[in-house]
């Protein structure tokens, strides 16, 4: 596959892409600097590293593969690019719908710019937020790298490659739950690995499979659950008007941008967020990097 570039936006906040690539501070599937980031995923049951290097006004992206790439899967590999980078959702309709809103606007001044980065793919972005319910995200981090380590495949250069739901699907309850996954997160993960697998679940969004479908697929999978699904569509998708209302950090930022003494319910986030529509997805990162505002 020859190299490809990506135009990015004059007010890109490559920091904060940077910094979402970079949580794993043992780099086992993600290699980060300033000028280039490495991402290690198997497309297809095919190793392979996508090697951006990082300009101010561009993306060079070179396809590493072990192994020859079908033209389905050399898309697939432009589209985890695109996702990796957080070029998916433009942030400029949602500015544009809350410039005079009275509880979004200064945020949305205060972070111009702002994009989701999304997995490099679907099965990534849901298996992530299956292994991150619940727990603080050091413990989902590690976790994730023994999912990695045991399901995944290393790359000719040393980088380990996220699973596909393949691999995944290879492995038993007993293999992540002696790594100190709980049972329910094991069955959960094995289950979606083998439903996606046989063929049962698509997770393709092709003109007769809509995200409305998905989601509804998604939800009869016993251990997945609205959250799951809706973070999902957000990493893996990049799906613009996901509702986070049953967010635990969405419910403390909506808090302070209240000015409130306790946090909104999920029932009382979700008619607020409802205003949003649809443009809920970019709710939910302005309220995300609210707790974690850039110096």
């Amino acid at each position: 596959m020859k190299p490809f570039t990506l135009a990015l936006p004059q007010d890109f906040r490559l920091d904060d892409v940077l910094a979402f690539h970079r949580r794993d501070a043992e780099s086992i599937a993600e290699e980060v600097s300033t000028e280039r980031l490495r991402k290690g995923v198997l497309l297809d049951g095919v190793p392979v590293v996508l090697d951006i290097a990082l300009a101010p006004a561009s993306a060079s992206i070179t396809v590493q593969a072990d192994g020859k790439l079908s033209k389905a899967t050399q898309e697939q590999a432009r589209e985890a690019a695109i996702s990796i980078l957080g070029l998916r959702i433009d942030p400029a309709p949602f500015s544009a719908f809350v410039k005079k809103d009275k509880l979004f606007a200064a945020l949305a001044r205060k972070q111009p710019g702002l994009r989701i980065v999304q997995s490099a793919t679907v099965f990534e972005a849901l298996t992530w937020a299956i292994i991150g319910q619940q727990i603080n995200l050091s413990f989902a981090i590690s976790l994730r790298r023994t999912f990695i380590l045991q399901a995944g495949r290393q790359h000719s250069s040393g980088l380990w490659c996220y699973p596909d739901a393949r691999t995944a699907a290879a492995l038993t309850v007993e293999d992540l739950t002696s790594r100190k996954f709980s049972r329910a997160k094991a069955e959960t993960i094995l289950r979606l690995a083998a439903l996606v697998a046989d063929g049962d679940l698509r997770l393709d969004l092709a003109d007769d499979n809509n995200i409305e479908q998905i989601s509804a697929a998604l939800l009869g999978v016993k251990g997945i659950g609205p959250w799951t699904v809706n973070y999902g569509l957000l990493r893996g998708y990049g799906y613009a008007d996901c509702s986070l209302h049953g967010d635990v950090a969405v419910r403390a930022a909506l808090q302070t941008l209240l000015g409130e003494d306790v946090k909104p319910d999920i029932k009382r986030t979700e008619q607020i967020l409802a205003a949003y529509s649809p443009h809920r997805t970019m709710a939910a990162a302005h309220l995300w990097a609210s707790l974690h505002p850039r110096d």
